[in-house]
This record gives C-alpha cells, sequence and structure tokens, in this order.
C-alpha cells in the first residue's frame, strides 16, 4: 500500500502528514458502526459562524443498508464509480444557505461546512480509516433521490474505508494511485503584508 507522507518545510502534525486521498479501498472490510459514530462526532465539533452548524451529513453503509449505498453510489460519476465500488461507505455533505436562528443567508455555511468535512477526514487517518472527497456526482440526481431541500447545497460526495493496495485498481487509476504527492510552493498561495508577497519561510 502507498504510504504518502506529506514533505513540509516544517514539522506539522503527524494526522496532517499522513492524510492522503487514496482510491484504493478494502471491499471486504466493514467500517464498524463506533468508527463510523467517531467520524461525525468529528465533523459534529468544527467551528462555524455564531455556532450555527450548517453542515448536513448524509450517510450511506454497504454494510447495513445496501440499497440505499447503491442509490448513492449511482449518483456519482462513471470515472468515480470505477473505484468507489469497493469502498463500504459514502457520505455527502451538505450545506444550509441560511442560518438557523433568523433565517437570513448565510454565506460562510459552505466554509463551515469544509471545515467540519475535514475533521472527519483528519478523524479518519487517527482510526486508521481512509477518506476521499469528490465533486465528480451528480447534484440534481442526489437531490431528488434522497429530497434534499433547496437550501442545501451539496458540496462533496465523499468515501471512506480501510486502504489496499493498489492491485485493486485499473491500469490509470493504479498510475495516479502510486505517483507522488505535489504541492504548489508555499510563496505562491501564501502572501504576508501585501497581495502576492510569498510569505517569508525563514
Amino acid at each position: 500500500m502507498q504510504h504518502k507522507t506529506a514533505q513540509t518545510l516544517e514539522p506539522v502534525h503527524d494526522i496532517i502528514e499522513r492524510r492522503w486521498s487514496c482510491r484504493a479501498f478494502d471491499a471486504a472490510k466493514a467500517v464498524s458502526r463506533a468508527h463510523l459514530v467517531s467520524l461525525l462526532e468529528a465533523a459534529r465539533w468544527a467551528p462555524s459562524c455564531f455556532g450555527d452548524e450548517p453542515w448536513r451529513f448524509m450517510v450511506w453503509d454497504r454494510n447495513s443498508d445496501r440499497a440505499a449505498w447503491e442509490k448513492a453510489f449511482g449518483c456519482l460519476g462513471e470515472w468515480n464509480r470505477n473505484w468507489v465500488k469497493n469502498a463500504p461507505v459514502l457520505l455527502l455533505s451538505t450545506a444550509n444557505s441560511l442560518f438557523r436562528k433568523n433565517g437570513q443567508p448565510n454565506r460562510w455555511g459552505q466554509y463551515d461546512t469544509g471545515a467540519a468535512a475535514e475533521n472527519l477526514c483528519l478523524q479518519a487517518v487517527a482510526l486508521g480509516l481512509a477518506a476521499h472527497q469528490m465533486g465528480g456526482f451528480d447534484e440534481a440526481k442526489v437531490r431528488e433521490t434522497f429530497a434534499i431541500p433547496a437550501q442545501y447545497a451539496c458540496m462533496a460526495m465523499i468515501a471512506v474505508g480501510y486502504q489496499a493496495e493498489e492491485s485493486v485498481l485499473d491500469d490509470e487509476l493504479k498510475t495516479l494511485e502510486t505517483a507522488p504527492r505535489a504541492r504548489t510552493p508555499l510563496g505562491v498561495l501564501f502572501y504576508e503584508n501585501g497581495w502576492e508577497q510569498p510569505v517569508r519561510t525563514e
């Protein structure tokens, strides 16, 4: 199995170093209910504007309701279905566009939902699981299939399970799975004191 530890200029927490979006999942290994609830608890305790908790997550566990999982799986794009077929758990993150407290527009709802999703992904690493977030799904189909209200933006599908050997993937996906991790240099994305002024790293 691939272990793609992030190469950083300064040390970061081990969980952050080890988090990456694998595509090789073990189809035979279920995610326990305790681990699944732990992932949701991690998401639940994310920060949010005014403590509004705008996120709503849908969960489909193939080992507890295969028919519902199949419906969610059918909302994925064809390319994603090639590898998600082995993931025992699928989730959908959605963001409330309105504040619960007053019904006014919440422009931070999607930002906060992203924070909750990242908490979930980091908790997956802590539990020995893998989580892969995806934008490749049919939003209209998932909204209709699961009666998701219009005020909730469908943000990402997330595959969760135990990592497997890359041999479970086809050749194209295997190449992606084994490719080295890379990131844009720090100074290109992070500025200090002025726009496009690279942050100092020493």
